[in-house]
């Protein structure tokens, strides 16, 4: 090659490689990859969007566990406790419609599932469950949703009244509580005289255009289509859970770009009174009714199962979004908080 025709092809090199940057769409796989690696996941859905819009959303790695089906963003996962803001939304709306009130008592003669209970039991509020605030039912060792496995909603709850005791007065004493959220979908089941999926599904996901949601199987014999393989350390560990049994408190099995669709359009769904009122903290000042808040204000949600973990977040600027993992390990909620942070970052939009 003659000099002046090799010096014009190493001019040239520099500009050709500038000419191709890093597309949104590859920076965010590159973004979501790597955390797949760093932590050993096999794979992740996500969405962003506002106003009931999606943005973006996309799949990354694997929807099993031998790496053949790759995830899309059709795929459904279980959401585990993002089920409570859904169902904190449906009783807020019922609380608009008169159906009940915040102060209603839940349990006894005078209570929405009536029953032969007296004391601290009777004393229970609708507002006290959606608050965490009951007394008792704590998500600890002995959290009666992950106990009973044989048992309905109805003989799992007069088990519980009947065996574990409040250990506070009702009201004064906040412990995140998936029992008092799977009573507050019998709540709901009592007033709309449907059942708890069927309430929702009307009430709720029909009005954000949301069609992908049901609530989960028990079995991997139960995968519905486009669901996710739930990945653990112990095989099929995340088989064994009568998952079906937590419905409104963490049944539901989701795409994220259909729990954006919720998120971001709450004032479909709920006068701005009643969102205040929901995003309003109480005796935590980090938690609502049904969200997790702070004062900038953001308000989201995690969720956590063996094979799971999840998070959805509305941002004080309106955008919202969802990331969806198909496998759980220690700290993975808040890297993965983190991540979705980080790619929001990324996003043009």
């Amino acid at each position: 090659m003659k000099r002046r025709a090799f010096v014009s092809s190493l001019a040239a090199w520099p500009l050709a490689a500038a000419a191709a940057p890093e597309s949104e769409e590859g920076k965010m796989r590159s973004i979501a990859e790597g955390f797949l690696r760093e932590h050993g996941i096999q794979g992740m859905s996500i969405a962003y969007g506002r106003n009931g819009k999606i943005e973006f959303e996309a799949g990354y790695g694997f929807a099993d566990e031998e790496g053949k089906e790759a995830v899309t963003p059709q795929h459904r996962f279980r959401i585990a406790s993002i089920s409570k803001p859904i169902t904190a939304t449906a009783v807020m709306m019922g609380i608009e419609k008169g159906l009940l009130k915040a102060d209603s008592k839940v349990f006894g003669p005078q209570g929405i599932l009536g029953g032969d209970y007296s004391g601290d039991v009777a004393a229970v509020t609708v507002d006290q469950l959606l608050t965490h605030t009951s007394g008792g039912w704590a998500n600890d060792k002995d959290d009666p949703m992950f106990k009973k496995t044989g048992m309905n909603h109805a003989e799992l709850i007069a088990w519980t009244l009947a065996n574990q005791k409040q250990t506070h007065k009702p009201g004064e004493h906040y412990a995140y509580s998936n029992f008092g959220y799977c009573v507050l979908g019998r709540v709901l089941e009592k007033v709309h005289n449907l059942s708890y999926d069927k309430v929702i599904t009307q009430e709720v996901l029909s009005k954000c255009g949301i069609t992908s949601m049901q609530i989960g199987g028990n079995t991997l014999a139960d995968r519905q289509p486009q669901e996710v393989m739930y990945i653990t350390p112990k095989a099929g560990a995340a088989y064994i859970m009568n998952v079906s049994r937590m419905d409104s408190h963490g049944g539901w099995i989701s795409t994220a770009g259909d729990l954006v669709r919720f998120a971001s359009q709450l004032p479909l769904l709920l006068n701005q009174d009643s969102i205040h009122a929901m995003m309003t903290h109480g005796v935590s000042e980090s938690y609502a009714r049904g969200w997790n808040v702070n004062k900038v204000p953001n308000w989201w949600h995690n969720g956590s199962l063996p094979g799971t973990s999840t998070i959805m977040v509305h941002t004080a600027k309106g955008l919202c979004w969802a990331g969806l993992l198909n496998g759980r390990k220690d700290g993975l909620g808040l890297a993965l908080d983190k991540l979705m942070w980080q790619m929001s970052g990324a996003l043009k939009a």
